[in-house]
């Protein structure tokens, strides 16, 4: 059993973005593990495992336009199902 079950992943394209002040809001205030945030001003890449992408991806839309979303259901996948 996996205590995160969705792999979550997006860009976030915008104006001023910061991804150290990125990795440490979803650090503080979301559950998960396996963060990883990475880009410069204009566009972030996030990958995130949680159990509650909607709360990730209501952040993100916050900070500017989201695109490129996936979010896999990895107990699905760990058992031979599409994620």
């Amino acid at each position: 059993m996996l205590d995160f079950k969705f792999d979550t992943q997006l860009l976030i394209a915008g104006t001023g973005l910061n991804e150290d002040d990125i990795r440490d809001y979803i650090a503080e205030n979301f559950s998960g593990d396996c963060l990883l945030v990475f880009g410069d001003e204009d566009l972030i890449k996030l990958h995130f495992h949680t159990n509650e992408p909607w709360k990730i991806l209501e952040y993100c839309a916050a900070l500017g336009d989201i695109h490129d979303i996936v979010i896999e259901n990895m107990e699905r996948q760990a058992a031979g199902l599409q994620g």
